[in-house]
């Protein structure tokens, strides 16, 4: 039985998918692949090679350091050892085409997959939990928006789910108590969003004649205090921060939340809030 070390620097699923490919064209051959991830260290080349030369082992590699790939040649070399760089050339030529500098950075493309893939689920979470709906899966949230009407709840939500930030947002109904799933949340995770009462009449009538909506109570100055009167005071109660949103941009406003959910989770990334990115290769 021939045996195939996929050796990468990361999790080495690309590396296994590759051979495996190519295994297909050669129906029921006898063959063992062997997965050799995290490899970033000459040390740890120098031992797989010296395993794969005592089991005579076909080794495939896709390593992104250039001077690990100059270490599994000599090594390769000094023990007979057949083996493969699938990454290597590509590069060279891609630095000669682009006349650029690769980053070598070990697990990059899967990476850049999985942060596509948790935007993407990222966003569908949040069209699914927009306006209050589903108020029972809040729980699921990294971050809710809480506020009354017409307070950029939605494109900031948008805004937070397209960078990978699993949002909610609720709407503070005047008179009317949150719901309780809402006040379950703990507070570090809940965002009032607040605007200048003139600002906010002045964005409602807009809307209400866009959309033919009575302008009174909807546009009434007095109404719009009243709403965000009562929702200071359950941002009070509850221990929610409140951020101001008259004339912001919603990038504004989002890298402010971003930035406050970090400290409040201590995590690293600044774009990112869940577990370190899967590396591969």
């Amino acid at each position: 039985m021939l045996t195939v070390f996929a050796v990468s620097d990361a999790t080495g699923r690309t590396v296994e998918r590759v051979v495996r490919a190519a295994l297909v064209q050669f129906g029921d051959a006898p063959v063992r692949v062997v997965r050799h991830r995290g490899v970033r260290r000459p040390e740890q080349v120098r031992a797989i090679l010296e395993r794969a030369a005592g089991e005579n082992a076909v080794v495939v590699h896709t390593l992104a350091s250039n001077d690990l790939r100059r270490v599994m040649l000599e090594e390769s070399r000094l023990r007979g050892v057949d083996a493969m760089d699938l990454m290597g050339p590509l590069l060279d030529r891609l630095t000669h085409r682009l006349q650029l500098t690769p980053h070598e950075v070990p697990g990059l493309l899967e990476q850049l997959t999985e942060a596509r893939s948790r935007s993407i689920e990222a966003i569908e979470f949040a069209f699914r939990h927009d306006d209050g709906q589903h108020v029972d899966e809040l729980g699921q949230a990294e971050i809710v928006l809480v506020g009354v009407s017409r307070t950029m709840k939605t494109p900031t939500m948008l805004y937070l789910a397209y960078r990978g930030w699993f949002v909610a947002n609720v709407p503070l109904i005047a008179g009317v108590p949150p719901p309780a799933a809402l006040l379950e949340q703990p507070a570090e995770r809940v965002f009032c969003l607040w605007m200048a009462p003139d600002r906010l009449a002045e964005l409602r009538r807009v809307r209400a004649q866009r959309e033919r909506i009575p302008l009174d109570p909807y546009c009434s100055l007095a109404a719009v205090e009243r709403e965000l009167q009562d929702a200071e005071q359950w941002c009070r109660r509850r221990g929610w921060r409140q951020i101001n949103v008259t004339s912001r941009s919603v990038e504004e406003l989002g890298q402010e939340i971003i930035s406050m959910a970090r400290r409040s989770s201590g995590l690293a990334s600044a774009e990112r809030p869940a577990a370190e990115p899967p590396e591969t290769r």
